[in-house]
């Protein structure tokens, strides 16, 4: 059975609105999906079943950026055609998903790697606020030749506009490639530090943020963040 429109004074705004984007709601038959919808006195409004079991729910999406996308132009990559087929959080995409997301703390043009989007105000304030607990880890091609003592320094010494870094986690990989995990994102961060030591930056991939990880991602795709996970 179908709800009459006088049971909806009983949900927020929010709610209405994804009833609506969900195509729960017709009016006099016709399902309407366009918020705004102007309903003339005596039309016959009515609600599907499951907006009553369905809850408001805020979700977080994990996007694998390619070199190609910068960060808000990266929203527009997230529609279900390009969910990663392996993502196995418990959500089912709705158009809702979308209103609200934001971009949760930055990430340079020419990096690649993980962004944040989120309807969650305190995911975003945690990834894109001074919290110096929340780890992000990258991965950074580099060429040139180290200075003496230049790790050290990439580490533990150096300043950028005269404002000194914070305690940098900085080691070698392989013969072209560092990890970096810093504890703050300051434009173009890496790239300068490594110029200050005599290394040039030639890619620079996010590989993880707090204890979430980009893990098997596919470049251009994206996933929920699961429940059991926590930036």
């Amino acid at each position: 059975m179908s709800k009459r429109i006088s049971e909806m004074s009983q949900c927020s705004r929010r709610e209405a609105d994804e009833w609506i984007e969900n195509g729960w709601v017709s009016v006099d038959g016709v399902v309407i999906t366009t918020l705004g919808t102007r309903v003339l006195p005596g039309a016959r409004i009515e609600i599907k079943d499951a907006a009553s079991t369905h809850q408001t729910e805020s979700v977080t999406i994990l996007f694998n950026k390619p070199l190609e996308v910068d960060g808000e132009n990266a929203l527009q990559s997230i529609r279900p055609e390009n969910r990663w087929r392996e993502d196995d959080s418990r959500y089912h995409f709705k158009a809702t998903h979308l209103r609200g997301l934001a971009l949760a703390g930055q990430l340079d043009a020419d990096a690649t790697g993980m962004l944040v989007f989120t309807q969650e105000g305190s995911v975003a304030r945690r990834i894109g606020g001074d919290d110096t607990r929340l780890e992000k880890e990258y991965m950074v091609r580099v060429e040139g030749e180290l200075a003496d003592e230049g790790m050290q320094l990439l580490n533990q010494g150096l300043a950028l506009d005269d404002v000194k870094l914070k305690r940098a986690q900085v080691s070698w990989q392989s013969e072209q490639q560092l990890r970096f995990v810093l504890h703050e994102s300051r434009k173009r961060q890496i790239q300068r530090m490594c110029e200050l030591v005599g290394l040039r930056v030639t890619a620079v991939k996010r590989i993880r943020i707090g204890s979430v990880s980009l893990g098997k991602l596919p470049v251009g795709q994206w996933r929920y963040l699961n429940e059991n996970e926590r930036f």
